[in-house]
Order: C-alpha cells, then sequence, then structure tokens
C-alpha cells in the first residue's frame, strides 16, 4: 500500500469537509506543516488541523494525534465537530483510548463514526471494571462494528455479574472468524463458572471442526493443564502440531504439558476480550484494511497491554505506512521470555536495516541472540543480516554454531543459508558441498534443487543434470520466474536457444524487473538474431539497478555484442 498514512481513510469512515478542502491552498493540496505559517498554526484551530493532516500524511501518527488535540482546545463553531471527529480518529489510532473515549463523537450524523464512537466508550468501559455500562453501549452498536460488538456483549455481562447473558452465544453471521472466536469464549466463560464438562464440550467442538490455527487447540490443552489432565494436554497438542509442526506455541505448550508443571492461568474477561478483538483485527489485515485493524488492536492493548501479538501486528501496519518510530515502539513491547520476543526483535533490527542504520540492526540481533541463546529464530536472524552486509566469514560462523547443535541431519534450510554465504565468498566447493546434503535431507525441495542446479548452469558443469534438476524445480514452482529463468539459462547453455527465448521471455514477464533475468534473455536474442531486441534487453539491465560486475558486463555486450559460444565442460 502507499506509505502515505490516511487517517481519513479509516475504514472508509472519514473525508474532509467541503469548507476544509476550499479552505486549502489554491492548488487542491494541504500544506505540508513546515508551511503553514506560524502565525496560524500557532492560533487558529484550521491551522492546527492541516498540521494535523501533514503529519498523518507522513506518517507521524502521535503528531497528529497533539495537533488534532490543540486544535480542538482552538475550534468552535461549524469547525468543532469535524474538529472533534479528528481528534478521536487520531488518539484512537495513536493508542490514547481513554481519551478517545473521552471525546468520542457519538452524535455524529456518519452511523459508522457513531458506531466506532461507542465501541471505543465500551471498550474503555470494560477496561475500567464497568461492565454494565459496556453491555448496554454495546447494544447500540451496528455496521461495521456489530460483529465486534456482539463478541464482547457475553465478557460485559460476565463481568457485570449475569451469568445467564454470559454463556449465550451471540449469533453472528457471515463472519465465521467472529462466530469462532465467540464459541472458544463461551468455553471460557463455561470454565469461568465452573461448568467445566460444558466448556470441554464447547472447545473440543471447535477441534473437531478443523480448528484453523489451532487456537481452540491450545485453549483446551490449557483447560485441561489447569484440571491436571496433563497426558490430555499433550495428546491435544501432539494433534494440533500434526497439521502445524513446528508451531513454536504449540510446543512450548506441549513442553510445559509434558512437565505436569505451570499450568497456565485462566485468562481474565478482559484478555479474553482483547484476543477476541485482536482476532478480528487479523481478518482486516488479512483483507488489506490496515486502518480498520489498527484501531481494533489499539482496543485490545486497551484491554490487555501484555498482548504481544497485537504489539506485533501494530508494528506491522504501522511499518506499512511509514511511521516507523511508533513501528518500533511497538517491536520493544515484547519482552525477554515471551514467545513473540525474537520476533519483534528481528522485526525491529530490520527496521534499522531498511534505513541502512546497519550497526544499530546488528547490535540488535546481537543482544537478541544473546538474550535468547537458544533461540534458532534469533541465531538465524543474525546470520541473515550479517549476510545483508556482506560480512558471510562472520555468518557462516553463526550458523556453524546452529547447525552443531541439529546433530547428523541438520535443518536444510541452514544449510542453504551457509552455502549461499559460502558461494558469495567465493566458496563454491563448500557451498555445493552443503547443497548436496540439504538434498539428501530434502530431494524435491525446489529452492534447493534451483540453487545448485542453477549454479551449475551458469558454471558449465553437469548440464544435462543441471537441466534436470531446474525442470523440476519448475514444475514443483511453474509460476516462479526466478526458477524459469534457470530453465531458459539452462536450454541456453546447451545450444538450444530458440527454447532459451521462449523460457526467458516466460520468466522476464514475471520477473520483469530483474537485472539478470533481462541480461540472460538478451544473450539469447542475440543468439537467434534477434539483435536490436538483445540491446533493448542490454540497455533495460543498466536501468535496473546491476551490481557493478554485471554493468561492466552490459556495457561491454551494448558495445561489441556477444563473443564466441562457451564450449560447455567434459561434465555436461
Amino acid at each position: 500500500m502507499s506509505p502515505t498514512f490516511h487517517l481519513a481513510s479509516l475504514t472508509g469512515l472519514l473525508a474532509l469537509t467541503a469548507c476544509a478542502t476550499a479552505a486549502g491552498s489554491a492548488s487542491g493540496q494541504r500544506p505540508v506543516a513546515d508551511e503553514i505559517p506560524s502565525s496560524i498554526s500557532g492560533q487558529s484551530a484550521y491551522g492546527l488541523f492541516l498540521a494535523g493532516q501533514s503529519a498523518i500524511d507522513q506518517g507521524q501518527g502521535g503528531d497528529a494525534a497533539d495537533y488534532f488535540a490543540k486544535a480542538e482546545n482552538a475550534a468552535g463553531g461549524s469547525d468543532a465537530p469535524l474538529v472533534q471527529t479528528h481528534v478521536f480518529t487520531a488518539a484512537l489510532l495513536a493508542g490514547d483510548v481513554k481519551q478517545a473515549a473521552q471525546i468520542a463523537p457519538v452524535a455524529e450524523q456518519d452511523p459508522s463514526i457513531r458506531h466506532l464512537a461507542a465501541l471505543t466508550i465500551a471498550v474503555e468501559d470494560m477496561a475500567s471494571g464497568r461492565g454494565a455500562k459496556a453491555r448496554a453501549q454495546l447494544a447500540t452498536i451496528g455496521p461495521p462494528y456489530n460483529a465486534a460488538a456482539a463478541l464482547l456483549v457475553p465478557l460485559a455481562a460476565a463481568e457485570a455479574g449475569d451469568n445467564e447473558a454470559a454463556i449465550a452465544l451471540p449469533v453472528i453471521e457471515g463472519d465465521p472468524v467472529a462466530g469462532f472466536s465467540a464459541s472458544i469464549d463461551q468455553g471460557l466463560i463455561f470454565e469461568r463458572l465452573g461448568r467445566f464438562d460444558e466448556a470441554e464440550t464447547a472447545l473440543r467442538a471447535l477441534v473437531q471442526r478443523g480448528d484453523p490455527g489451532a487456537v481452540a487447540s491450545a485453549d483446551l490443552g490449557a483447560f485441561l493443564e489447569r484440571r491436571g489432565r496433563w497426558a490430555d494436554a499433550v495428546a491435544i497438542y501432539d494433534q494440533a502440531l500434526t497439521r502445524l509442526p513446528g508451531d513454536a506455541t504449540l510446543l512450548a505448550d506441549r513442553v510445559r504439558a509434558a512437565s505436569h508443571h505451570g499450568a497456565p492461568a485462566m485468562p481474565s474477561l478482559k484478555e479474553t476480550a482483547s484476543e477476541a478483538l485482536t482476532a478480528s483485527a487479523s481478518v482486516l489485515v488479512i483483507r488489506r484494511e490496515e486502518e480498520g485493524a489498527l484501531a481494533y488492536l489499539r482496543l485490545a492493548l486497551r484491554l490487555d497491554p501484555d498482548r504481544d501479538s497485537a504489539w506485533l501486528l501494530v508494528g506491522d501496519i504501522l511499518s506499512d505506512v511509514g511511521d516507523k518510530a511508533d513501528a518500533r515502539a511497538a517491536f520493544q513491547a515484547p519482552k525477554p521470555g515471551s514467545l513473540a520476543f525474537v520476533s519483534a526483535r528481528d522485526k525491529l533490527a530490520w527496521s534499522y536495516q531498511g534505513d541502512a542504520q546497519k550497526d544499530q540492526a546488528l547490535q540488535i540481533a546481537r543482544s537478541t541472540l544473546d538474550a535468547e541463546p537458544g533461540s534458532k529464530e534469533a541465531a538465524t536472524n543474525l546470520a541473515d543480516i550479517l549476510r545483508a552486509d556482506e560480512r558471510y566469514d562472520e555468518s557462516v560462523g553463526v550458523l556453524d554454531r546452529l547447525i552443531a547443535t541439529e546433530g547428523g541431519a541438520p535443518d536444510w534450510r541452514l544449510l542453504y543459508m551457509r552455502a549461499v554465504d559460502y558461494q558469495q565468498s567465493d566458496h563454491w566447493g563448500e557451498a555445493e558441498r552443503d547443497l548436496t546434503l540439504a538434498l539428501k535431507e530434502s530431494p524435491d525441495e525446489p529452492e534447493l534443487l534451483n540453487f545448485l542446479g542453477y549454479t551449475w548452469i551458469d558454471r558449465g558443469e553437469k548440464l544435462h543434470e543441471a537441466l534436470a534438476m531446474v525442470q523440476k524445480a519448475v514444475n514443483t514452482n511453474p509460476k516462479s520466474g526466478a526458477m524459469i529463468d534457470s530453465l531458459g539459462w539452462g536450454y541456453y547453455r546447451l545450444g538450444d536457444y530458440q527454447t532459451a527465448v521462449d523460457k526467458l521471455e516466460q520468466a522476464v514477464s514475471i520477473e520483469a524487473g530483474d537485472p539478470d533475468v533481462n541480461n540472460h534473455l538478451g544473450d539469447a536474442y542475440w543468439r537467434v538474431g534477434r539483435r536490436i531486441e538483445a540491446r533493448y534487453q542490454w540497455s533495460r539491465v543498466l536501468t535496473l539497478e546491476p551490481d557493478a560486475k554485471l554493468k561492466t558486463e552490459v556495457e561491454a555486450k551494448l558495445k561489441s555484442g556477444l563473443g564466441p559460444i562457451n564450449t560447455p565442460s567434459s561434465g555436461s
């Protein structure tokens, strides 16, 4: 999506009014903050409003909230409702739910704004222990927030002490994720009321229905642990792991249950409500409705400030919209010992790496591994950042230690990563060894087949064997431009130039911005006599930021064309 963050596009709810548009510059563009005269921005509600809009456009959500709050204080007359609406949404999306609830525009004519305001007030009431008030507020909420409101109604009822209303399963049509969450919440409320048979029945029914993401399995296992039924809990975790092998949360749950120690506490009503809102936000993230998702996540974190899964999503969304400072703050929320800590720190490190702050990124990656020395994820992320910095020997060192801990059958991915380091540092023999070992562990893995096959092709070695390998990779991933390029380059090396052209044209149609693929197609065009098109492809390579070696090669070809055909080695 665009790096510009428009609070005014929050799920299509807000738009500038006609008066705001008319008051803009003559070109129709809002002035940026440093273009607003201080005499206006310091005194005028509208000037502060414009400064807030500019902060939004620059991905500075926190600054926007401050500007809008000042604008509200300065506003009067007909401008007041517009400013209040923007102050509300800015405060909500910046995470100040308490302030947002205090100034929520409950009389707003736009029903979507009005219902979001009511949802915010209801969540603040639940966070403050006012279950009865929250329940009454939730009853007023309609689309597009009615599903979220329906999820919270039983929990607000439980907080208010109305047990019969608390166990009633809300009817939520057209939203299977919300319906699934409501059923989980019902099971947890049954447990809270001591109705253990009903709780187990509700949760087992969800597991038997498929349980996407193993959410119900985790809750059922935790319920069984709290009952002291350790073996039954382990069986549930094992069943879920057959569908989600390697899932860190399930693995940690299984270890805990197998130790017969440390059953997780039953989640509070606020924690349960927070989880429901986070699940709803996840659906909006998948739909690319990031602003709506952010609103739900801020509400979820008001109910449970330690919900690390919500912090990760907040960080991802803010990163996408260019609010780097607030994204980094979100990624720093999970603490050591949390299952989300390493993932959050990885994201934090790459945020700095993407800004070319390599020392900061590397320091974060190193300190993460220091804090979690047994974490495979932390070690591989450190190796990745070292590789991105072209510190290949150091990356190999990290991977050496990690591979050594895995015994005689290391994960093929680790061997693959080390092979990349070896290849980049001109140690092809070691890279070839690692790729061969990895293929023994995972003989059908297309990434391995393509890496080894392409490198043999590019080196003019074992061409027929290499071509078969990359063809197998393409059969598995027929839409991979990189793998089709390898196939086309294999035909080129074998002298079948017309087939090479056909394959490489297909690869370029998928990977139009890849300089190597365009270079290969230029070579193939030259060999079939299409010299003008060859020069066009080579010229295009120079516009695609090729590395220095490729740039020099292409400039020579543009000047003199291709030399004689290389003869494949005898091993082909």
